[in-house]
């Protein structure tokens, strides 16, 4: 056994294929299996079995990965804190940094933070797990795939939280619709709306929030494509609520605040373990950036 076969083994549970598991690790297909296959046979188990066009992992292959995981963290641990410069500076670190983000908040992490974070940890691999919506993100969270998320907050006890933004939700409705700024929250009662589509993680918190606020709108276009919402506000097909600071062009669109402003809290989270050096020093430089 050896560590090549744990990252092997942890990268086709997570992509579900071991196609889609050796393009991530920038590996051939053949090696990839090849090297799975002879730790089954060291081991004398079965680690994957297939599941439609892709594996799934086996009871015993379940229990194995999460050990893998562990075994994973404290070598990337072990070689971040070896690579730390004397003096305990947090800069110049080497390993991989894994952080998930919802969807809508995914743009914030990959246009802003990552890219300031990586100018001075030019040696760290960074990579980001797209989730749909906060229970994707505690899932991914407490199976170990990774050290931190960017989400909305609450999220359950179970994960620690460290709030970053307070983010203002506003009103982004045809020019054509004649609504004072600030507007009631009532005004959202029999509105026509672009939701996301029924069934998803998304759609389920803002009909949670809806909900909260005591408002029954209409769902005027049903869509996960989130490139068409704001063409189909200017369309006049409906209104949109969004976070101000990701409406990127207001032209053809009115924006309004709500009286009292709908306010949401995001944040970092991680679970309740020990970070790696590389995760603790994003999680600082996140805080100081909020």
């Amino acid at each position: 056994m050896n560590l090549r076969q744990l990252r092997y083994v942890v990268a086709t549970a997570d992509h579900g294929t071991m196609t889609a598991a050796a393009q991530a690790l920038f590996v051939a297909q053949p090696a990839l299996s090849r090297a799975i296959r002879d730790l089954e046979r060291e081991l004398g188990v079965e680690l994957f079995a297939r599941a439609g066009r892709g594996v799934a992992l086996t009871d015993t292959g379940e229990e194995i990965v999460r050990y893998a995981r562990d075994a994973l963290r404290a070598v990337d641990a072990i070689t971040a804190v070896c690579s730390a410069p004397a003096g305990g500076r947090p800069g110049g670190r080497t390993g991989e940094l894994r952080v998930a983000s919802t969807l809508t908040l995914e743009p914030e992490l990959t246009a802003r933070l990552l890219p300031e974070f990586a100018r001075d940890q030019q040696a760290v691999r960074v990579r980001v797990i797209r989730c749909d919506g906060r229970d994707a993100v505690g899932a991914v969270i407490r199976d170990g795939r990774a050290d931190l998320a960017l989400t909305d907050l609450p999220v359950p006890g179970d994960l620690a939280a460290h709030p970053l933004e307070q983010r203002e939700i506003v009103l982004i409705c045809p020019s054509t619709l004649r609504i004072r700024d600030p507007a009631p929250v009532a005004v959202l009662d029999g509105m026509r709306l672009i939701m996301p589509a029924p069934g998803g993680a998304r759609r389920a918190e803002l009909d949670a929030l809806l909900t909260r606020l005591g408002v029954a709108p209409v769902a005027a276009v049903e869509s996960d494509d989130r490139g068409s919402w704001l063409p189909s506000v200017r369309a006049g097909r409906g209104s949109l609520l969004w976070y101000r600071n990701q409406v990127e062009a207001a032209d053809g669109v009115t924006v309004r605040s709500f009286a009292p402003p709908i306010m949401a809290t995001i944040g970092l989270v991680h679970a309740r373990r020990p970070l790696t050096p590389v995760a603790r020093d994003f999680l600082v430089f996140a805080k100081s950036r909020g």
